[in-house]
C-alpha cells in the first residue's frame, strides 16, 4: 500500500498495569490500551497474581489496539517487556498454570532463602549471578512451587511442566504454546543465570534442586521468539524483542554510554546504571544483563526501592489521606518543609542498598502541628532520598554518574524531580514521554526489522521535556540527608 507506515506492537505487562502500544517509525505512540493488575494476598506477606487473568488482560489490550490501528499502518514486529522476578510454572501440554504466579515483592519464600543461607550459598549466588540470596528473586519462588504444590516436583522432573518469568508466559501464549523462551535480561533476574556464560548455571540449579529442563531457552534480546499465533490479533507478526522492564526503560532512555543512568519511579523505584560490556559487582547493588544482542552485551548495576509509587497509592488506599494521587503535588508544595517529619516506606522491608527484610515502614518526627500535607511531602521526599541512597552506593563503587534521567508515573511531579536534584546534587532530565519501558522494547524490535538503523537513531530522537538543576547548597543538602539517614537507622535498629 502506498504511504504505508510500519509500526511495532509493544506489549508491556507491569506490576500495576497491562498495556499494549502501537509505536510508529517516528517513535510516536499511535494507539494504546491499558488495564489494571490486581494482586492477591492469601496470607500476610504473600503476594500472588492469576497468570491467566494477566494473559486475558494483555490479549484484550492487543485486540483494542489492533482494532484502532490506522488503515495506513502495518505491524512489522512485536516486542515484549514485563515486570521481573515474578515467576510461574505451567503444564507444557495444556498451558494451565499449576499455581498463581508469585510476585517479586512476596515474602512467602523467606524460609527457603534462610535455609540456603544456612548452607553457605550466599556467596555462590553473588559470585555466579550478580544477585543476592533473597526472596526478591525468582529462584526461591520456583522451589516454593515445587515443594508446596502437590505433584509439582514429580511432574517437573518428568518434563511435564514449563517454568518462566512473565515474559516467557506471554511469549508462550502469543505463539500458541510453540515457543518457551526468555532473554538474558529477564533470565538474569532469576538468580539462576551465570553472568559470565549467559546460560543457566546448572551447578547452582543442582545445589537448589531445580530441574534445568523446566527453564526456558535463552535467546538474544533481539532474537527470534517465533511469531504471533494465527488465531490472535496481529497473526504472523514476528516477535523480535524481549526485555525486562527496567532494562527496556534503560534502552528507551538511550542510556547507551557507560555510566549513563536512569531512575524509574513506578510501583517500585529502580535506578539502573550502564556498567559497560563486563559485569561489575558493587556491594549493596545487584548486577544484571541490560541487554544481549548481536552487537554485544551490556551489563547494568541496579538498586531497587520496593515501594516508590506504591507509597502514594498507600496514602490513598491505606491512610486515606488523599482521594486521588493527583492531589499529591499540591499538598507536598503547600508546606515549606516536612517540619521534621520523615516517612520511611519499608512496607516489605528495605531493598538496596540495605537489604533488610525485617525493616518496617515508619513515620517519625510527628507533633501536634503535623498535618497531612507534611506526611504527604515526607512520602514524596522519601522517594528521592531512597534514590540518593542508591546513588551514594554507586559512587562508593567507583562509578561516576554525572546526571540522571527519570521516568515512570511519579516523575510527572515537578516537586519530586526538583527535590531529587537538590538532594542528589545532579541534573535530573525528564523526557517528553515518561513511559519509556514499552518504547525501549519497541525500539529494540524496530531496529531488528530495519525501522531504525541502530542505537544512534534512538539517542538522536531522545528529547528532554525539562531539566531540573540543584537549587540548594552543599551544607543544606548534607543537613537534609543526615536527617533522612537518622530516620532510616531507627528502622534498622
Amino acid at each position: 500500500m502506498a504511504g504505508e507506515q510500519e509500526c511495532v506492537l509493544a506489549l508491556d505487562l507491569g506490576s500495576s498495569s497491562v498495556r499494549t502500544l502501537l509505536v510508529s517509525a517516528d517513535g510516536q505512540v499511535v494507539s494504546e490500551a491499558r488495564e489494571s493488575v490486581s494482586w492477591q494476598r492469601p496470607h500476610p506477606g504473600w503476594v500472588e497474581v492469576d497468570p491467566q487473568q494477566l494473559w486475558r488482560s494483555q490479549l484484550d489490550t492487543i485486540r483494542r489496539v489492533t482494532a484502532d490501528q490506522p488503515s495506513t499502518s502495518r505491524i512489522a514486529a512485536c516486542a515484549v517487556t514485563s515486570h521481573r522476578e515474578t515467576v510461574l510454572l505451567w503444564d507444557r501440554h495444556t498451558g494451565e498454570p499449576v499455581h498463581n504466579a508469585i510476585v517479586w515483592i512476596s515474602t512467602q519464600t523467606d524460609e527457603i532463602v534462610a535455609g540456603w543461607q544456612a548452607l553457605g550459598l550466599d556467596g555462590e549466588f553473588r559470585r555466579r549471578t550478580g544477585l543476592r540470596n533473597d526472596s526478591f528473586f525468582s529462584a526461591a519462588k520456583i522451589v516454593w512451587v515445587l515443594e508446596n504444590v502437590p505433584g509439582a516436583r514429580a511432574r517437573a522432573e518428568a518434563g511435564e511442566l514449563a517454568c518462566g518469568t512473565i515474559d516467557s508466559w506471554l511469549v508462550w501464549n502469543l505463539t500458541g504454546g510453540r515457543v518457551h523462551s526468555t532473554d538474558p535480561s529477564c533470565a538474569s533476574r532469576t538468580a539462576l543465570l551465570n553472568l559470565e556464560s549467559l546460560a543457566w548455571d546448572e551447578e547452582l540449579c543442582a545445589m537448589l534442586d531445580i530441574p534445568v529442563g523446566i527453564l526456558p531457552a535463552i535467546e538474544p534480546s533481539d532474537g527470534d521468539f517465533g511469531a504471533v499465533d494465527g488465531s490472535l490479533p496481529g497473526a504472523g507478526t514476528p516477535i523480535r524483542a524481549v526485555l525486562a522492564d527496567q532494562q527496556a526503560g534503560m534502552f528507551g532512555q538511550a542510556c547507551f554510554a557507560a555510566n549513563s543512568a536512569k531512575n524509574t519511579f513506578g510501583t517500585a523505584g529502580v535506578l539502573t546504571v550502564n556498567a559497560g560490556s563486563e559485569p561489575r559487582l558493587v556491594e549493596g547493588l545487584t548486577t544484571s544483563v541490560g541487554w544481549a544482542t548481536g552487537a554485544g552485551v551490556c551489563y547494568e548495576l541496579e538498586g531497587v526501592v520496593f515501594s516508590s509509587g506504591q507509597t502514594l497509592q498507600w496514602l490513598r488506599d491505606g491512610l486515606q489521606l488523599i482521594v486521588d494521587v493527583s492531589e499529591v503535588e499540591a499538598l507536598a508544595t503547600s508546606v515549606a518543609s516536612t517540619a521534621g517529619v520523615h516517612f520511611v516506606p519499608a512496607f516489605s522491608g528495605l531493598c538496596a542498598p540495605y537489604w533488610n527484610r525485617n525493616a518496617r515502614a515508619s513515620l517519625t518526627g510527628v507533633t501536634l502541628e503535623t498535618t497531612r500535607a507534611h506526611v504527604v511531602r515526607a512520602a514524596v521526599e522519601a522517594m528521592a532520598f531512597l534514590t540518593v541512597d542508591i546513588l551514594a552506593t554507586v559512587k562508593s563503587g567507583g562509578v561516576n554518574v554525572s546526571d540522571l534521567k527519570v521516568d515512570g508515573g511519579a516523575a510527572h511531579s515537578d516537586f519530586l524531580c526538583q527535590f531529587l536534584a537538590d538532594v542528589s546534587g545532579l541534573a535530573i532530565s525528564r523526557p517528553r514521554e515518561l513511559e519509556r519501558t514499552a518504547l525501549g522494547a519497541a525500539y529494540l524490535a524496530g531496529i531488528g526489522v530495519g525501522m531504525w538503523k541502530g542505537q544512534a537513531d534512538i539517542e538522536a530522537s531522545w528529547q528532554a521535556e525539562r531539566v531540573f538543576d540543584p537549587q540548594i547548597g552543599g551544607d543544606r543538602r548534607q543537613e537534609l540527608y543526615e536527617g533522612w539517614t537518622a530516620a532510616v537507622q531507627k528502622n534498622l535498629a
